[in-house]
């Protein structure tokens, strides 16, 4: 039996024992090079350790603990009042602060689970006393939550750029306008549904409140201005970014909005290196598997494959692809996804000149998708958790209507690159 069945029926049945996604990558791994017996099973092991090796991935775990410390310092709450103050009035309104909202926040954080973790703990059980069914408002926090990966600075982009060599600044100025598309998108979803069903119960805020919740919001505000204000000035890379947001984050929550307590920093610290490490464990068995598939030249063969099919069309290999991550997508959580197709592609897309910065954030958003569609989801699992609700009430049709209006803006940007290019262009990037 050749190495690469070997691999891919071992990861196939893992995965469908309920295995952890990092055990199935790294056991798939040492099976497949083990029965193999043409080198050493140390290799995977060494392997393990040198793909995480990375200046780069440092920014995973930094992002995260900023997350975490916005999440309980006080930023999410403001960003809900400013928000509310300005759109809450219109009909969904609530719904459209929570998509807002998580935008916002996905500026701050970069991760989906943290922003449907921060937003929707806050929103769901206001949008349920407000009237509003609990379906809409579950699923409603699930979908936005995936901004997070879109909106710069994002942690899904660090790994795509570690894994094509693209920039990772440049990705992180692509995604703001493919990210406030969705975003318009999903908050148009939200203001048809809650027009049709009278979603409508605040008046409108006036001068003064509006006001007070800006001025409230500003040191919140002013995070992304800082963060990626200096990626693009050049001042630091986006690893030294993500330190300068811990320190923001202490910062603000300790001393400007005050509900950040010293005691709490080591449990915050400790909870986000928890899920630092699901991620970069991840990571070290998704490079341990690309290292196999490149001993078995996997790519090459994944190549020819694909020219066979889409010849020397850009079209048809893009939609190829878009169909092929969106089924990843629900299977697969998507820094992992990401770390063993996007090597895999790299080849094509060089051949059809295809502009990786482009391609990264059709990716990005594929994978974005993914996270709100079953069997995996995990922001269907976030939702669910935060609010006590079984995983089948996310499941619902609101949730269609947000993954419809996804996959329609994914493809306007897979076959219309001028939104995801302009601002690179525009700075020279």
């Amino acid at each position: 039996m050749s190495t690469s069945v070997v691999l891919f029926s071992t990861l196939v049945l893992f995965l469908a024992m309920g295995a952890p996604i990092a055990y199935s990558l790294a056991g798939a791994s040492l099976l497949a090079v083990f029965l193999g017996g043409e080198i050493s099973s140390m290799v995977i092991v060494q392997r393990l350790f040198t793909g995480t090796d990375s200046f780069t991935l440092m920014a995973i775990p930094f992002f995260m603990i900023a997350g975490v410390l916005m999440e309980t310092g006080g930023v999410s709450k403001r960003l809900i009042k400013l928000c509310g103050a300005l759109i809450g009035s219109l009909p969904g309104g609530l719904a459209i602060v929570t998509i807002v909202a998580s935008a916002f926040f996905g500026a701050l954080t970069g991760s989906s689970p943290a922003t449907v973790a921060a937003i929707g703990g806050i929103m769901i059980p206001e949008m349920m006393k407000a009237g509003y069914s609990e379906e809409f408002a579950l699923s409603t926090s699930a979908s936005c939550g995936y901004l997070g990966v879109i909106i710069p600075p994002s942690i899904v982009m660090v790994t795509y750029g570690l894994a094509t060599g693209t920039s990772v600044g440049t990705l992180f100025i692509a995604g703001f306008i493919p990210g406030i598309i969705i975003a318009l998108a999903m908050s148009v979803v939200a203001y048809v549904v809650g027009k049709k069903n009278g979603f409508v119960n605040k008046q409108r805020a006036g001068l003064p409140e509006i006001g007070k919740a800006l001025r409230d919001a500003i040191p919140a505000l002013m995070m992304p201005v800082i963060i990626l204000g200096g990626i693009y000035g050049g001042i630091f890379t986006p690893t030294e970014a993500a330190a300068v947001s811990i320190l923001y984050g202490l910062l603000v929550g300790l001393f400007v909005y005050r509900e950040l307590k010293p005691k709490d920093i080591f449990k915050l610290f400790l909870r986000a290196g928890e899920s630092s490490a699901k991620v970069m464990f991840i990571l070290a068995g998704a490079m341990a598997l690309g290292f196999v598939m490149n001993r078995e030249m996997i790519p090459i063969k994944v190549t020819e494959a694909i020219l066979a099919i889409s010849g020397d069309s850009k079209f048809i290999f893009l939609l190829v692809v878009n169909i092929l991550l969106l089924i990843v997508g629900c299977f697969m959580e998507a820094n992992a996804a990401i770390m063993i197709i996007a090597p895999v592609l790299l080849p094509v897309m060089q051949q059809l000149d295809i502009n990786l910065v482009h391609f990264g954030i059709i990716m990005t958003v594929n994978l974005g998708i993914g996270m709100i569609t079953p069997p995996l989801g995990m922001n269907l699992v976030v939702a669910s958790s935060i609010s006590g609700a079984p995983v089948r009430k996310v499941l619902n049709r609101y949730l269609a209507y947000y993954l419809l209006a996804s996959i329609a803006i994914l493809y306007i940007l897979t076959y219309w690159e001028a939104p995801i290019l302009l601002l690179p262009r525009l700075l020279g990037r």
